[in-house]
C-alpha cells in the first residue's frame, strides 16, 4: 500500500551511532572503576532511552552505578555525538526518493538536543521539518508508548494505516503495533538482534538495505 508518512528511528535506524554511544559508555564505566563492555552488547542496550542505557551498562559490569552515572554518561556523550557516527550507506538516496512521495519524520528517544545535532551536523536535518521531529524527553512518553507516533500522523493529516514506521528494535516493533501502524525493521540495525523471531509476523516487513524501502 502507499504511505502518506515515512517515520525513521534514529539510532541503528538512520544512523550507525553504535561506536560513540559504546565509547562513551566505556569511558563512564572505566572512570567509574569497571571493566569496559564489548561494543556489540552495548548496542543491544540501546533503544529504551540513555538513563534505561546507563542501568543496563552497569548491571551488565557488575558494579554499583554512581548517583551521578546518567548526567555524566550524557556529558561524555555530549563531546562524542559526532565522532564516528555516520548514516548508513543508503540513507540519502533513499530519503532524498522518500521525500518525493511523503512527510519525513524522526521518533527516536533520543535526547531532542542530541537529536538535532546529529541530524544537523550529517546534514540529514533538511530532510525533516522540525515539528516532525520528537525525541525522548519531550512532551510525549517515550517508545513504545505509541502517542508521539498518533501524533506525527495527525499532524501530517494522515491516519495511523497510511504510516510506516522504520526502526531497528523492539522498541519500535512494539510502538507501531500499539499505534496501529505499519512496520518495517531494519536488519542492518545494531538494535535488530535483541528482536525474539517469535514476535515478529508475516506481514512484518524487514529489510537489508535503506534502498529497499522504495520498493515499498
Amino acid at each position: 500500500m502507499p504511505f502518506s508518512l515515512y517515520v525513521f528511528d534514529l539510532d541503528g535506524t538512520l544512523v550507525d551511532s553504535r561506536r560513540d554511544l559504546a565509547e562513551s559508555a566505556n569511558e563512564l564505566l572505566r572512570v567509574s572503576g569497571a571493566w569496559p563492555l564489548p561494543e556489540e552488547d552495548i548496542g543491544r542496550m540501546v533503544g529504551d532511552g540513555a538513563a534505561v542505557l546507563v542501568d543496563r551498562m552497569f548491571a551488565a559490569s557488575g558494579i554499583a552505578q554512581p548517583p551521578d552515572a546518567l548526567a555524566r554518561f550524557l556529558a561524555i556523550y555530549d563531546g562524542r555525538l559526532l565522532n564516528h557516527t555516520r548514516p548508513y550507506s543508503g540513507i540519502r538516496e533513499t530519503l532524498d526518493r522518500l521525500i518525493e512521495r511523503a512527510p519525513l519524520a524522526v521518533l527516536t528517544n533520543k535526547p531532542i538536543a542530541a537529536t538535532r545535532r546529529i541530524l544537523a551536523g550529517l546534514q540529514l536535518n533538511g530532510y525533516f521539518d522540525a515539528s516532525f521531529v520528537i525525541g525522548g524527553d519531550g512532551p510525549f512518553p517515550r517508545k513504545p508508548d505509541p502517542s508521539a507516533l498518533r501524533h506525527l500522523a495527525a499532524i501530517a493529516a494522515t491516519t495511523v494505516a497510511s504510516t510506516l514506521l522504520i526502526g531497528d528494535s523492539l522498541i519500535d516493533w512494539r510502538t507501531a503495533r500499539q499505534a496501529g501502524t505499519a512496520i518495517c525493521l531494519a536488519r542492518y540495525g545494531f538494535g535488530f538482534g535483541g528482536i525474539p523471531r517469535d514476535a515478529l509476523s508475516p506481514d512484518d516487513c524487514i529489510v537489508d538495505d535503506p534502498l529497499a524501502l522504495l520498493a515499498m
